[in-house]
């Protein structure tokens, strides 16, 4: 907790102390009160208590020990790709993604004068890469940082008349900045995927759309991923997500995390992933739940 800004460690406590009351209603998020991931969950659970946590890692070690029930994770962005490492974090904490919740994201420059001459932004790298030309037309130097609002509360209690933060409107509001710009990302469609992750897994209703994630490693032969992925096609399950990552020094055989419509107990899924563990070292599901992407998004 020492870890955040001194101006943003009073609300952190009183977060937690209030999370700590009833932790089965808390959902835990990586970043200082008023980040992006902090207005997911209420977005996601108006009813939630947040609690915030300094790293993804403390994030998902707060659902482990049960000091909170969930906890949203952001893990694509539509401007800037991959956020946080899910097919790393996910499977060494043992939860599960339990549901995903997409929200438009809205970045606001901020300093302590309304009237400062800024020079430097500071964010968190994802945010300072969702408006880049921005600030690459004002000649603004980018300083990453450990999240959006934590950044805000930092230049907050700091004298740099020339520094400033990139945050969500609310940070502003939370650490008595004042905005400079308002909406400077690159795309008016700006959009996140978080995912929520629990410790036992769902069993989606089956009276709607429905998601799958899952790695697998394939076998170190010619044309494994070909063969790996045929199951897919030849029974018409969509994919809509296909990453490749690697792990350990070796570089023998490739890993990817997925995405498919659909969820076991669908019988072409059933077939597709039967087929997918054939030609695979390895496969492990990582969660089914409700499809909750605009169906512009989707396949």
């Amino acid at each position: 907790m020492n870890s955040f800004p001194q101006n943003a460690l009073g609300m952190v406590k009183k977060m937690a102390e209030a999370a700590a009351e009833t932790p089965a209603q808390a959902i835990a998020f990586q970043g200082a009160p008023g980040a992006n991931s902090h207005l997911a969950a209420m977005e996601y659970a108006p009813d939630c208590l947040t609690l915030p946590c300094f790293s993804f890692e403390d994030a998902l070690d707060a659902v482990k020990t049960g000091t909170a029930g969930s906890a949203i994770i952001p893990i694509e962005n539509s401007l800037h790709g991959r956020v946080a490492d899910i097919h790393f974090l996910l499977p060494e904490s043992g939860l599960h993604i339990v549901a995903e919740h997409f929200m438009r994201i809205r970045h606001c420059l901020m300093a302590k004068s309304a009237d400062a001459k800024i020079k430097t932004a500071m964010s968190h790298p994802q945010a300072l890469g969702q408006c880049r030309h921005y600030l690459r037309a004002h000649d603004i130097i980018p300083v990453a940082y450990a999240d959006t609002a934590a950044a805000a509360a930092y230049v907050a209690q700091h004298d740099d008349p020339h520094a400033a933060a990139i945050a969500p409107p609310l940070a502003a509001q939370i650490y008595g900045l004042q905005p400079i710009a308002n909406a400077i990302e690159d795309e008016d469609h700006n959009m996140t995927r978080f995912v929520l992750l629990a410790p036992e897994a769902t069993v989606p209703e089956a009276n709607g759309p429905t998601m799958t994630t899952f790695i697998f490693e394939v076998k170190n032969v010619p044309a494994a991923l070909y063969k790996a992925m045929g199951g897919f096609a030849t029974n018409g399950v969509n994919m809509t997500k296909l990453e490749s990552y690697q792990e350990g020094s070796s570089f023998s055989a490739s890993k990817f995390y997925a995405d498919i419509e659909g969820a076991p107990g669908d019988p072409a899924v059933d077939r597709a992933l039967e087929e997918l563990n054939f030609h695979c070292n390895s496969v492990r599901l990582l969660g089914s739940y409700r499809q909750a992407r605009p169906r512009t998004m989707a396949g």
